[in-house]
């Protein structure tokens, strides 16, 4: 596993997301399909293409960006 290089931020679960990809993927010809889930708030989608699974995750992202940091 590569470790964190010095300067870089840590990363935050609140970005954190796990894909599953359903076996007709086929990556070399451009065939996405599967689910997303947002760890931290557990949102998820079905996807059934690359833009469809970036859309997820860019929306999700904005959303995390847009709300008020944690406090520790």
């Amino acid at each position: 596993m590569k470790q964190q290089s010095a300067g870089q931020t840590p990363l935050s679960p609140h970005r954190a997301f796990v894909v599953q990809f359903r076996a007709e993927t086929a990556v070399e010809q451009g065939r996405f399909a599967g689910r997303v889930e947002h760890v931290v708030s557990g949102q998820a989608a079905q996807f059934q293409s690359l833009e469809e699974l970036l859309a997820f995750i860019a929306r999700v992202l904005t959303q995390v960006g847009s709300e008020p940091p944690e406090e520790p």
